[in-house]
């Protein structure tokens, strides 16, 4: 773990380094994090099986649904494992090159989180709001359409952070204090200016979770107005209970995005493994928290899992008659 002051040596290899108040209890952090991480991947998996696997549930709001656990289901492969290891075997080195890799694709597919709760207002808008041309607004072309403005926009601005990041002269060390090669952990062992590292990163916040929150937030708004207007009874029931599964999971991922941005701005107040363990569990939570809220309150999809645990319970039963 040589640190070099010469500025004319850039490090192409770094080393993770994080929760060290714990010193030789890190190991014990491998439990927790694994079991959230088997919990994540079940809980996605399970949900993506049932909404592909019935016909009935191939609506637009199921199918972003589904899409959401992709995202759930992606981010944790990404850089959990690696934590693991590091928290097991001490294998914490990464190269520059595997540390961009890592963090262009931990920033791309999580920015699809409120990229896809914005989609998932819209729909939720137009089936309410304007539900006699919900079948012309809300398509197959709509959600491809949706898809590719959010590829672009997403991976184009991600992108631009790691090409910046990656010319950068690491020469005062090559510890990053993380488990992931998050960005500004990275940009702040850098020689020399970084003022516009910073700055696309701010702006990368402000294009897309700040954006998307505004119009989700419009879209919300303009929901509970028509519902408190004109629905009444079981529709307004139905109408309330499917937009407050919704609210939860956009509650979740806001609180949980903001909470690192916070961290890290009051950085001198807040210790370090505190802030190490907000930038996880940003990532890691919503991925374990999401296929609980909408197994639990979406009936649809909460009758299909019931079906198939009582499918489990009753098949050594059915061996055993055959017997």
């Amino acid at each position: 773990m040589a640190e070099y002051q010469n500025q004319n040596n850039s490090h192409t290899e770094f080393v993770f380094l994080a929760f060290t108040g714990l010193k030789e209890h890190r190991r014990l952090l491998f439990i927790p994090f694994f079991l959230t991480l088997v919990s994540s991947l079940v809980g996605n998996t399970l949900l993506i099986f049932i909404i592909k696997t019935q016909r009935s549930l191939h609506s637009p709001m199921y199918v972003l649904i589904a899409a959401i656990a992709c995202v759930d289901l992606s981010v944790p492969i990404v850089f959990v494992p690696k934590m693991l290891l590091g928290f097991l075997f001490d294998w914490n080195e990464i190269s520059l090159s595997g540390c961009l890799v890592q963090m262009f694709f931990i920033y791309f597919i999580s920015s699809f989180q409120s990229t896809i709760l914005l989609w998932m207002s819209l729909d939720r808008y137009v089936a309410i709001c304007i539900p006699l041309r919900y079948n012309d607004y809300m398509n197959n072309s709509t959600i491809f359409k949706l898809f590719m403005a959010g590829l672009l926009r997403n991976g184009l601005l991600i992108l631009l952070i790691v090409v910046l990041a990656s010319p950068l002269n690491f020469c005062s060390s090559n510890v990053i204090n993380h488990c992931f090669c998050e960005h500004m952990a990275l940009v702040n062992l850098a020689c020399g200016d970084t003022t516009r590292n910073s700055l696309v990163g701010l702006i990368a916040i402000l294009c897309m979770p700040s954006i998307d929150f505004v119009f989700i937030v419009l879209s919300y708004i303009k929901i509970f107005c028509v519902v408190l207007k004109t629905a009444s009874g079981t529709s307004h029931q139905k109408a309330i209970h499917t937009c407050g599964t919704h609210l939860i999971v956009i509650g979740t991922c806001y609180v949980f995005t903001m909470m690192p941005l916070l961290a890290y701005r009051i950085k001198n107040s807040i210790p370090t493994d505190v802030r190490v363990l907000l930038s996880i569990m940003y990532l890691l939570f919503p991925s374990f928290f999401n296929p609980i809220v909408y197994g639990v309150r979406t009936k649809e999809i909460k009758v299909q899992i019931l079906k198939i645990f009582q499918r489990g319970r009753l098949a050594p039963v059915t061996f055993e008659l055959s017997k």
